[in-house]
């Protein structure tokens, strides 16, 4: 595997492989890799002659800056994770590197995307999120793009960002399954900063969205969204929401007709940690 620090570097280097005819899978993350991340790296290797994986902890999304300062940084364990899965290329840059430019302006118009669930909680972090993606697919030009379903909004959020971007037919969307721990917590490179008890207490989170799944029916939504932040409750969870939205459309729905695709998500706090999740529920 070849580690690039400079975008000029890889950017020299990966026009060498385009006019060879590679083919590019691409994997963005934050580090503190896990074996979501990993399935990732595989997915791409399947497909793709030229897998590039970068680590980047992009400040821009992160609403709370004591979140950001204590995200978990693990690059040497990171870098031999990605050598065993036979990732061809690293990209760990600087901020400097990736903003370049730091007085630059960006806004991207997600409509009612940033204003609900995720967007409502953490106010800016899409806009962050998509100035980031938007500046790593410039730097690495793929032709794959392959991401997690554990962070649902955020899909769609990037699937709107290639629209506006004009990439959707230059650059194909892969979303994976989120893959899970045996007791069905999300893998997540925050549940590393989980305490003993506190990684006792969140797999909770699973089991909420599966008690929504077992229990929903055609009718009125509400009661089952506050059945399940009383769940959460119970469990020693602080909730911010349990909301049931159209798995297309994202739009939240407060009647289902027993038709609609449905998923259900949800975001909670143990502690000062925050866990999000979702399950398609038909």
């Amino acid at each position: 595997m070849i580690l690039f620090k400079k975008v000029a570097d890889l950017h020299k280097y990966l026009d060498t492989q385009r006019e060879i005819g590679m083919e590019i899978g691409f994997v963005p993350t934050m580090g503190a890799l896990h074996q979501g991340h990993i399935s990732l790296i595989e997915e791409a290797r399947k497909h793709n002659s030229l897998v590039v994986c970068s680590i980047f902890v992009n400040p821009s999304q992160f609403n709370d800056p004591a979140d950001y300062r204590k995200y978990p940084s693990t690059i040497d364990s990171d870098i031999a994770l990605l050598e065993n899965a036979d990732c061809d290329v690293l990209l760990y840059p600087s901020v400097e590197e990736v903003y370049p430019d730091p007085d630059e302006k960006s806004h991207y118009e997600l409509g009612y995307l940033e204003t609900i669930m995720e967007g409502k909680f953490r106010p800016g972090h899409f806009q962050g999120v998509c100035k980031v993606v938007h500046r790593l697919l410039k730097i690495v030009g793929p032709d794959n793009l392959y991401i997690g379903q554990k962070d649902y909004q955020q899909c769609l959020v990037i699937k709107r960002l290639l629209e506006l971007m004009g990439m959707k037919d230059q650059i194909s969307l892969h979303i994976a399954p989120t893959l899970r721990e045996k007791d069905g917590l999300a893998m997540s490179s925050r549940n590393a900063r989980l305490d003993a008890q506190q990684r006792q207490i969140a797999p909770g989170i699973y089991q909420t969205l599966n008690l929504v799944r077992k229990e929903i029916k055609p009718g009125n939504l509400q009661l089952l969204k506050e059945k399940g932040m009383n769940h959460l409750l119970e469990k020693g969870f602080r909730p911010e929401y349990v909301e049931i939205a159209d798995a297309s459309t994202f739009l939240p729905l407060n009647e289902w007709d027993g038709s609609q695709k449905l998923v259900v998500l949800t975001a909670a706090f143990l502690g000062e940690i925050r866990l999000i999740d979702n399950l398609l529920l038909n």
